[in-house]
């Protein structure tokens, strides 16, 4: 015997028809009834409307496409369970029925709820009507009496369905509507996504039949990608290709929204984050951003024995490349990037603002893809990225130069623990790692603010291992920072010069020696003695330092290793990597403590 298949995988016909079925066995159960005639007259009639109901939503179902059955399953099963209650109550009142007289108490009570709940059924399915009515559009915002107990189930069928069956205009209002549901709570944003709101939302953004409508389904779709699990739903629907499509045959101002949708993306989940890479997603952000920034001029990026092509150069190795890989993928961004190129006259004459809010965009963009992937580091790189980011860092100020600094310091990140990436993107003789470092010293010199500098130190901290013992002003400018009055700051810079004292770093010694000459120990003991805060890093810096160059003077001077010994006795170092670590900091000091002593 065959099983029965799931209701959800039914068509929305054949549920409609069993609903027409049991209608009808309602009718004729109430109309052989021998008791409560007059009540199950009332349940007949009421199935009879309901039946008729029914057949013209089979009609419905079968001339509107797409249809929206969310709503009508629910309310389909809603009214098969009302059904079920009356033909119950219609059968007792039969000939030869031994129940019949063991209910005719509290049959008149049954019969009232059963009519109001076969009431509440027709009600349910008149709202449906209104709702997919075609002059409608689906916005009607009435409460069906399915939806008493949840007013905002009905908001989202009806915006889901106006989004899915309804006219363009209908459709980007209802898309809007939805993003601001989505906005106010995450019950809402489940409520959307369980209910069907994503596919038609990707729909309308894939049809590119008006800006306002892409603009708004990416808004929505930014809304609800505010987890993991919803932002692989979102992949799931093959939305990672056409989002990519868009990205590059979009008119500005959808790309910056759509810009803002693949950031989402990609910070919500990691495996989404690569799939955007290998989507090619990255060369055309990189192209995006560069827009209107001449490299060419730059006399930074023509030094070094390596040279550089021009900007119009690495646009013709771009396109190259980009078509050669068009034969792999339907909706691979090699078109997208040749449709960037196709409309750069057009983009010149776009608003100073808007293209400002693209770059912004498009920054945020490179830096979510390229946190903690290796993948995506790589062809930010590949794609000239380190270029375009050390002129915008130069060049400009506000979150898009923030923006691009993040983007470095993820780079830096993932490039501190891959020693081939390190060696390709940020070996010191290349003319795009020196102007990138050379945009960083300029920040860490120039600025004060905390949000330029901790991106600026962490970066230059993650790069330490590629820096050669004579190049002292990396170190000279870390070391400053050890002052600089924002805690976060000072404790950032330790950290990055811990990376450079390290002893799996080739040029420790060296490194220690100028952090010594350039005064770094006096500015650490300051930060320890006068901070109630754990410095761990501090700490940790003080020891190596004592470690490496325990000989000179400023140790004694600053009491240093009665400081250690006080600390020594602390819970902090009592964890047995510290403990040890104080225990040779301490040892190099004593030694060379008591050597000056004897002399």
């Amino acid at each position: 015997m065959a099983m029965d298949m799931p209701e959800e995988e039914k068509k929305i016909q054949d549920e409609l028809r069993l609903a027409i079925l049991l209608a009808d066995r309602v009718i004729n159960s109430a109309q052989v009834a021998e008791s409560s005639k007059l009540e199950c007259r009332e349940l007949a009639m009421l199935a009879e409307r309901l039946r008729q109901m029914l057949g013209s939503a089979v009609q419905l179902a079968e001339s509107t496409q797409p249809l929206y059955e969310r709503p009508i399953r629910r309310i389909v099963a809603d009214v098969t369970k009302n059904l079920e209650r009356a033909l119950t109550l219609a059968r007792r009142c039969r000939r030869g029925c031994v129940l019949r007289l063991v209910f005719a108490i509290t049959t008149a009570a049954d019969f009232r709820k059963a009519s109001n709940f076969l009431e509440s059924s027709i009600a349910d399915l008149n709202w449906v009507y209104s709702v997919f009515d075609s002059e409608e559009g689906g916005t009607l915002l009435s409460l069906p009496p399915i939806a008493q107990n949840d007013p905002i189930l009905s908001w989202v069928w009806s915006y889901i369905a106006s989004l899915q069956m309804g006219h363009l205009r209908n459709r980007t209002d209802a898309a809007n509507e939805l993003a601001s549901l989505a906005g106010d709570n995450d019950r809402n944003k489940t409520l959307i996504v369980e209910e069907g709101g994503i596919v038609p939302l990707l729909r309308l953004l894939k049809e590119g039949i008006s800006a306002d409508a892409q603009i708004a389904a990416s808004a929505a779709l930014c809304k609800l990608c505010t987890d993991r699990h919803r932002a692989r739903l979102i992949a799931k629907e093959l939305a990672v290709p056409m989002i990519v499509k868009v990205l590059g045959d979009s008119p500005m101002r959808v790309q910056v929204w759509v810009s803002n949708l693949v950031s989402r993306m990609a910070e919500m989940d990691s495996d989404v984050q690569e799939e955007l890479g290998r989507e090619n997603v990255i060369r055309l952000l990189v192209t995006l951003l560069s827009v209107d920034t001449d490299l060419n001029d730059d006399p930074k990026l023509q030094s070094g024995n390596t040279g550089l092509h021009s900007l119009v150069q690495i646009n013709k190795e771009l396109v190259k490349n980009t078509f050669n890989q068009s034969h792999h993928s339907n909706f691979s961004s090699s078109s997208s990037f040749l449709s960037v190129n196709h409309k750069k006259d057009k983009r010149n004459v776009e608003a100073p603002e808007l293209k400002l809010k693209l770059k912004i965009s498009c920054s945020e963009a490179l830096w979510k893809l390229s946190k903690g992937s290796l993948l995506n580091s790589r062809k930010i790189t590949e794609a000239k990225g380190l270029l375009c980011l050390a002129k915008i860092i130069e060049q400009e100020k506000g979150d898009l130069q923030i923006n691009c600094l993040m983007t470095v310091m993820e780079l830096t990140a993932v490039a501190e623990f891959n020693a081939d990436l390190r060696r390709v993107a940020f070996k010191p003789n290349s003319p795009a790692a020196k102007a990138v470092l050379d945009q960083l010293l300029r920040v860490i010199n120039e600025e004060t603010s905390p949000r330029l500098l901790l991106p600026t130190v962490k970066s230059i901290g993650c790069l330490a291992r590629t820096f050669p013992a004579k190049e002292t002003r990396i170190v000279l400018h870390l070391v400053a920072q050890l002052s600089h009055r924002n805690a976060e700051v000072a404790t950032e810079a330790a950290i990055a010069l811990g990376k450079f004292v390290l002893p799996d770093n080739f040029n420790c010694v060296e490194h220690s020696k100028v952090i010594v000459e350039f005064d770094g120990v006096p500015r650490l003991m300051n930060l320890l003695r006068t901070s109630d805060r754990r410095r761990v890093h501090e700490l940790v810096l003080l020891c190596y330092l004592a470690f490496h160059c325990g000989n000179s003077k400023v140790f004694e001077q600053e009491r240093t290793l009665k400081f250690l010994e006080e600390k020594a006795r602390s819970p902090l170092a009592q964890h047995p990597e510290m403990k040890q670590l104080f225990f040779k900091a301490m040892d190099r000091l004593t030694l060379y403590e008591n050597g000056r002593t004897h002399a």
